[in-house]
């Protein structure tokens, strides 16, 4: 008999018998997996949930439990803020990068809202409150923050800006673990069978119809016959093989946002013939923005040459800066706005000095490189404008105020988390496709083991990761039931 593997379905003839028969099979109880298990149970499905950790979490739990939400709710209301699905939908697309799954922005976009009520009806707490400013989570128990790029350029220019990070209602960093209680509490009340310390080895196939899984508990092997598989795995974070194989720029970046996110659901569907793309895409983000003073500040490489727009969102300069030639890049900013980074962000003073040759000689920097940096961009922040990287004036300051520094970020030795945007490509249905484009019988997947509405490290905002977890998750659980009634249906005698 053929062993279990990842990288090829179990034949159906090589099944003995069956240990477990269920609907729907759902691999990974985060955030996507347990919103796919409990809108199929709610399908009218049975279902058997596998988990390989000893409970409920993935990355989700990781989190701070914002979603990304728009289309005028009703905190963005209250806080005087207009916005619409169409605003929401164009700057989906412009954060989407280059390939913009379309059809999943204007989906996301239109019923965005009506999720929003979706998630309340489960028992998902939100204050209602706004925060103002640039802040990477709230420490209070506040709704509604600025989660991404919406005010700068160039999103600002083609989407109308209004924030749109909707953050769980709970004191202090890290909602959620409590987003997925609550969601775990409401799959359990719906009946779903949940299977912890399960990991599943292997897909069953039938043809090119996956039937099944091979999942190993207590050491031993048990087959399970399904008619529809959703995988909710998380993404390939943990897996150096695959960061080396398919994300060799994040390899230089030392602290994986994950549990279990070690690329198998990944493996097993491009096994079953299903197509991976954007697989060299990650988010990454170094908390430098804490205190918000430091965004008046500019970023140059090696080269002493700025290269974004500082104001952006955390993760999108942060994943630029990893595209910059050398290991590191420096923060320079004068007395007035020099304050210390959070301790968490592992930066590092650099170089001090009385001038910006001071400065740039510190560094080791060649001679009018930095300093002409800094000496353009003090010419234009003068006149209240940045036309290099177009920043927006309300960040602008001219760095004239000695002593200046230069602070380091080390992509080895700051903190920059990361984890993986690429996956299986999907309908918004969930239903995992081929390289040719069409649908692989019986399998489903959502969350980070596709790739979903956050598909480009450069146009993260935080809160689409669980946005497209619990939105897409619920439609693939409504999905993988349909199908399940539909084979049912087929298989009865006439």
């Amino acid at each position: 008999m053929t062993s279990p593997s990842l990288h090829r379905p179990l034949g159906v003839g090589e099944v003995a018998r069956w240990d477990i028969e269920t609907d729907v099979a759902v691999i990974g109880f985060g955030a996507s997996g347990a919103c796919a298990a409990l809108e199929a149970a709610r399908g009218g499905a049975s279902v058997t949930l596998f988990e390989m950790g000893s409970g409920s979490g993935g990355a989700s739990a990781l989190s701070g439990g914002e979603i990304y939400i728009g289309g005028g709710s009703d905190v963005q209301q209250a806080a005087g803020f207009e916005d619409s699905p169409e605003a929401l939908a164009a700057y989906l697309k412009m954060a989407g990068g280059p390939d913009a799954d379309h059809a999943k922005c204007d989906l996301y976009a239109s019923e965005s809202l009506s999720h929003y009520d979706w998630l309340k009806a489960q028992g998902v707490p939100y204050k209602g409150t706004f925060v103002p400013g640039k802040i990477i989570e709230p420490a209070t128990d506040d709704t509604l923050i600025w989660s991404g790029s919406e005010e700068a350029w160039p999103f600002s220019e083609q989407a109308q800006p209004a924030p749109r990070g909707h953050v769980i209602q709970f004191e202090g960093w890290g909602g959620g673990r409590k987003l997925v209680d609550i969601l775990e509490r409401n799959v359990r009340e719906a009946g779903v069978e949940v299977r912890v310390d399960a990991r599943v080895v292997s897909l069953i196939a039938d043809g090119p119809a996956i039937v099944g899984l091979v999942v190993r508990i207590d050491n031993k092997d048990h087959y399970v016959r399904a008619s529809a598989t959703v995988i909710c795995t998380g993404g390939f974070c943990m897996n150096q093989d695959m960061l080396r194989r398919y994300a060799p720029e994040a390899i230089k970046l030392a602290n994986p946002i994950g549990e279990n996110d070690n690329g198998s659901g990944i493996l097993m569907g491009m096994g079953a013939g299903g197509d991976a793309i954007h697989m060299d895409e990650f988010f990454t983000t170094c908390p430098w923005i804490m205190p918000e003073s430091l965004v008046k500040g500019i970023f140059v490489n090696r080269n002493g040459q700025r290269f974004m727009n500082e104001d952006c969102y955390h993760g999108r300069v942060s994943r630029t800066m990893i595209d910059q030639p050398g290991d590191r890049v420096w923060l320079l900013v004068d007395n007035a706005i020099f304050a210390r980074p959070i301790e968490l962000a592992r930066i590092d003073i650099a170089a001090v000095g009385e001038t910006w040759e001071e400065v740039e000689a510190e560094l080791g920097l060649p001679a009018d490189t930095l300093s002409a940096t800094v000496r353009t961009f003090n010419r234009y922040a003068a006149e209240g404008h940045d036309p290099v990287w177009h920043k927006s004036a309300k960040w602008l300051k001219v760095l004239d105020e000695p002593p200046f520094a230069a602070l380091e970020l080390n992509f080895a030795t700051s903190y920059f988390s990361f984890f993986t945007l690429g996956g299986l490509s999907t309908l918004p249905t969930g239903e995992v496709l081929d390289r040719g484009g069409e649908p692989v019988p019986g399998l489903f997947a959502a969350g980070r083991a596709t790739s979903g509405l956050p598909r480009w490290g450069h146009g993260y905002s935080s809160g689409m990761s669980l946005a497209d977890c619990t939105f897409f998750g619920r439609k693939a659980g409504t999905s993988a039931a349909a199908s399940a009634k539909a084979s049912q249906r087929v298989a009865e005698p006439a």
